[in-house]
């Protein structure tokens, strides 16, 4: 099998696939959401006194939103 293969004998490139990255961004913002009440809730987590957890969650949901709006942003541009 050769490494080089001129371009007259190479194949064209497929086609690009269409994804929903929406629904992505969208099931981890809510899987911080959800992890966010169950820290809120937990008597546990509350207990530590530490705000890793919370800051944590609240942070995975600002860059979710940050790229929820950059996905809109780009599909916005391609139509």
């Amino acid at each position: 099998m050769p490494l080089f293969l001129p371009p007259s004998k190479a194949k064209p490139p497929p086609p690009p696939l269409t994804t929903d990255d929406r629904r992505a961004v969208l099931v981890g913002l809510g899987v911080w959401v959800l992890l966010l009440v169950v820290a809120l809730v937990v008597p546990e987590v509350r207990a530590t006194g530490e705000g890793r957890w919370l800051g944590s969650c609240i942070a995975g949901i600002v860059l979710g939103l940050i790229g929820l709006a950059y996905v809109h942003r780009r599909e916005r541009r391609s139509r």
